[in-house]
């Protein structure tokens, strides 16, 4: 048998016994995970190791065993939504937008600008949210509690808002095909106004606290490098690819949602290592909190969805009172109304990077086939070249700073 189809513990088994015929040294073989409390997910790193010094490593996945894509396949489309909340369910609406919005462009469904700049309110306070998580953990990480514990308070803001407008927190199922399911009503805007006043002041401190630290940098700059070629073979996305010198974001490339109407910048690192990684996520944040404000500022008048009663489920009270409402409610729960025969694939810019669609349909209630384009999936592939020679306590960071997240790994 090839040494290449050997599983790795036998292959670095006949690594240190050539090693200890050469020279006498001992090397180890190290499973990280999948357990271990560093690892943020259920996934294992088998490392063979020379001390603390990595030389070697192979990342395995398949732990959670959802079948998402295969259950979705057997499902009608307006309930995978829930599905899509348990990929990244650390920024759970931009998921859901994005599969609403797919469905959207595979039924020619054209959507009430409200609706839009509405969606991209609670996307970039999802962003935020995902962006809050990952660059606290890394303070985590390299020893700083602090900031985690000072910062996580705004997360629990921000999931006071997605509360007050679909009634769940985490895992959201927020929205309809061609809009919302309800006005949001005016606790909504006010908690997104008290948050926008609280948390710049609150994220500038963070900053602070870190971004100058000399311990911090210490164990961040240089750590876990990947060359802007490398991030692009790999095929990286979002803040990951953004930090090796790259300046793509799907809402400026394909905007999506109206996001043409609004003036941001791209962060854009330059070593592409945790330092970067960090860096772009923080300057991110404040393009976030910039987005909201002109959204607020600029927020059309008119409908909370569009038009469209053969897919959108009527109000509750309408379909226990009149006739027309129950037929829509029958019609669209029992999968009766056709769907068009299309192919479709629409992106978007997940938390942590292009976070795709694709769906065929067969004119069936349920889609033929559906591919969800998890950006962790694809960057994780990369972990174990990039802490390839650097030490254990680096390899923590790394994977802190790249937020793998296991929800989008083992979909």
């Amino acid at each position: 048998m090839s040494e290449l189809l050997l599983p790795p513990e036998q292959r670095y088994a006949n690594v240190i016994n050539q090693r200890r015929n050469e020279d006498g040294s001992e090397l180890t073989i190290l499973n990280l995970g999948p357990t271990h409390p560093a690892t943020h997910g259920i996934f294992q790193n088998i490392l063979l190791m020379d001390g603390e010094r990595i030389l070697d490593g192979e990342g395995t996945v398949g732990y959670i065993h959802r079948a998402f894509e295969k259950i979705a396949e057997n499902r009608p489309f307006y309930q995978i939504t829930v599905l899509t909340d348990r990929l990244n369910y650390c920024s759970a609406p931009i998921n859901n937008m994005g599969w609403w919005m797919t469905l959207e462009k595979a039924l020619g469904i054209e959507v009430p600008k409200r609706v839009q700049y509405m969606r991209v309110i609670v996307m970039e306070l999802a962003r935020i949210a995902d962006h809050i998580i990952c660059n606290s953990v890394l303070g985590v990480d390299t020893g700083a509690l602090t900031g985690f514990l000072y910062v996580f308070q705004f997360r629990e803001k921000i999931y006071e808002i997605y509360e007050e407008i679909c009634g769940a927190r985490l895992t959201t199922n927020m929205g309809r095909i061609g809009g919302f399911e309800r006005d949001w009503t005016p606790v909504v805007w006010e908690k997104i106004n008290a948050f926008l006043e609280e948390f710049p002041g609150v994220w500038q401190e963070f900053e602070n606290l870190l971004m100058r630290n000399r311990i911090f940098m210490d164990r961040t700059i240089n750590v876990g490098p990947i060359s802007a070629e490398n991030a692009m073979s790999y095929g990286f996305t979002g803040p990951n690819l953004r930090a090796a010198g790259i300046d793509y974001d799907v809402r400026v490339a394909q905007p999506y949602s109206s996001y043409e109407d609004f003036e941001f910048d791209v962060p854009v690192g330059k070593s592409g290592d945790t330092y970067d990684r960090f860096c772009v996520r923080n300057a991110e944040v404040w393009e976030s909190l910039k987005i909201i404000k002109q959204a607020l500022a600029k927020m059309p008048e008119g409908p909370y969805h569009a038009d469209v009663p053969e897919y959108y489920l009527p109000p509750k009270e309408d379909v226990y009172t009149t006739m027309e409402s129950l037929i829509y409610h029958f019609k669209i729960v029992m999968g009766e109304v056709p769907v068009p025969l299309t192919e479709v694939y629409h992106p978007v810019e997940g938390g942590n990077g292009e976070l795709g669609f694709y769906l065929i349909t067969d004119g069936s209630r349920t889609p033929y086939r559906l591919h969800f384009r998890r950006p962790c999936f694809i960057y994780y592939q990369a972990f174990n070249d990039m802490v390839r020679g650097q030490n254990l306590s680096d390899a923590i960071a790394t994977l802190s700073s790249l937020n793998v997240i296991a929800g989008e790994l083992d979909a």
